[in-house]
């Protein structure tokens, strides 16, 4: 283990870590108020934007673990300004680029750059400099500073894109990446590599390792159906709720209630994994999002049962990333910790992926997301049970790590 940091340069740390969460995941979060103005004003089908999303999930899904395994090897500051500068050009040309071929690939260069600078590279960093007995705390904070991103970026997109329009309003969301560089100087002072002398084959053999224990195969598996859930509702919830004749605001409005109440929800998570079973409460938060969307698509669609859907799933929303990296960190170690993680996260986004694309796809041939919210609710059920059989100790990874 690394020396830890002096008390000031480790909060310092922290703090800063909390902003670059906060900038680097609000718009890329709430990115889908773009979604009916865009494919209105362009004539595009709703699939053309949503498979830039889709895109854009799985090109972070795959800078993840790439990402993970250099700020493991070479430090996490240098990753974090590399993913700042390509998510904020990525940004940028979307809102000048009006080809739809081009508009879906400037997924790949968005994806990767918030692949490499958004939460998880960042409470990864955290996670490893903080005492076991505070790490799920800080991997919550660092959680609810992301949410809290979401929170102000969706009425701050809706009310720019009403103001100037959508292509000033993703001008000046990809310059806002820039304000995350300042933060770095002090992440980079504690963040020391905890792989520095691994070359390709330690990191194959931690892989390995990892895949052949069934706890991280839980946790895998387990962490696609979040992603599913978190890009099919983000994406096309606005959408959703503007062909219920319902207000724009509702959809703007709705995806900042799930950033302010998950605030509380990454919280709780992140305080609930240091009293109770990890695995239990994980199931937990998966059970309870089947029964929230069955409720939600079941009861009259009104204003109020949009932002009361809302608020709920907020408190579902992210909770489980502090409660899935923290089990990545008990079951499988610290040194390999960031690379791990992005492997999970991987799996996260390519359930984005299905998410975002396959209900823009299903709407263009049906013109209802019906069928999309019925799976969401069997996906839900489904990660209920893949959790339970997760062990809670560190497994061969993490027990070599100690010797």
């Amino acid at each position: 283990m690394t020396r830890q940091p002096d008390t000031a340069r480790l909060n310092a740390a922290i703090f800063a870590g909390c902003m670059v969460a906060f900038l680097g995941f609000g718009f890329a979060a709430t990115f889908g108020v773009f979604l009916a103005p865009m494919s209105a004003e362009l004539g595009w089908g709703r699939e053309v934007f949503s498979l830039s999303v889709a895109v854009q999930a799985l090109a972070w899904g795959f800078a993840q673990p790439v990402a993970g395994a250099v700020a493991d090897r070479y430090g996490t500051a240098r990753v974090l300004a590399f993913g700042a500068v390509c998510a904020g050009a990525g940004f940028a040309l979307r809102g000048v680029i009006t080809d739809p071929t081009g508009f879906v690939l400037t997924g790949v260069l968005v994806g990767a750059g918030t692949g490499a600078a958004s939460f998880p590279i960042v409470i990864g960093a955290l996670g490893k400099i903080v005492t076991p007995d505070r790490r799920s705390f800080i991997l919550g904070l660092g959680t609810a500073a992301a949410s809290l991103g979401m929170f102000v970026s969706a009425p701050t997109a809706t009310f720019m894109i009403g103001g100037v329009g959508w292509q000033p309003a993703l001008l000046l969301i990809g310059a806002s990446f820039a304000l995350i560089l300042p933060f770095l100087v002090f992440i980079a002072r504690v963040s020391a590599p905890t792989a520095s002398g691994s070359g390709a084959g330690a990191f194959g053999t931690a892989i390995a390792t990892a895949f052949s224990d069934r706890s991280y195969l839980c946790l895998f598996f387990g962490f696609f159906v979040c992603g599913f859930h978190v890009a099919f509702i983000q994406t096309h919830l606005p959408s959703y709720v503007i062909d219920a004749n319902l207000a724009a605001w509702v959809g703007g409005l709705s995806l900042a209630l799930i950033g302010l109440f998950n605030i509380a929800g990454s919280f709780l998570s992140g305080c609930s994994g240091q009293v109770y079973s990890k695995k239990k409460v994980l199931s937990g938060i998966y059970l309870a999002r089947a029964v929230v969307i069955t409720a939600f698509i079941l009861l009259p669609l009104t204003e109020a049962s949009v932002l009361i859907f809302s608020a709920i799933m907020g408190l579902l929303w992210l909770s489980t990333v502090p409660l899935t990296m923290g089990l990545v960190a008990q079951t499988q170690g610290l040194r390999f910790l960031s690379t791990l993680a992005g492997l999970v996260f991987l799996s996260h986004q390519s359930g984005s992926f299905i998410g975002a694309w396959l209900g823009g796809r299903i709407y263009d041939l049906t013109q209802d997301y019906t069928p999309m919210w019925w799976a969401a609710v069997a996906l839900g059920l489904l990660a209920a049970l893949i959790h339970l059989p997760i062990r809670e100790e560190p497994g061969p990874l993490a027990r070599a790590e100690q010797v």
